[in-house]
């Protein structure tokens, strides 16, 4: 299966580029591939550059969870990323994916010196 970059997925969730919209639609209707690693820049992105609210951000993951062509690099780990996300949007979403990668690789506790990381089941601030 191919997979897609950040650049290709911001595309996707802000449609800013109408000729590049058509180019990542068209990639992806064939079925596409997302690491965790580019869905962590993207909401990155998403809020940094984009400015969207943690409201936004997280539909813009379930979006992505639950598109029809795309499919995502351990999906229960985004899931559960976007459930505590949902819980705690100040810590951003990335911090919430580490530490659910963490989790399901069995490598806990997570330590942190963000505070509010690591009042977070299985974080430990340091």
């Amino acid at each position: 299966m191919r997979a897609v970059d950040t650049n290709v997925l911001v595309l996707l969730m802000t449609r800013d580029d109408p000729r590049q919209v058509a180019s990542a639609d068209r990639f992806v209707e064939k079925g596409a591939w997302v690491s965790l690693l580019a869905l962590a820049e993207t909401t990155w992105v998403l809020d940094a550059v984009y400015q969207r609210s943690a409201t936004d951000v997280g539909r813009a993951v379930e979006l992505l969870l639950n598109h029809q062509q795309l499919v995502l690099q351990d999906p229960d780990v985004v899931a559960a990323a976007l459930d505590a996300f949902r819980k705690k949007p100040g810590l951003g979403f990335s911090d919430c994916l580490l530490l659910e990668i963490a989790r399901k690789a069995g490598h806990l506790p997570l330590g942190t010196f963000d505070r509010d990381l690591g009042k977070l089941d299985g974080a430990e601030t340091l």
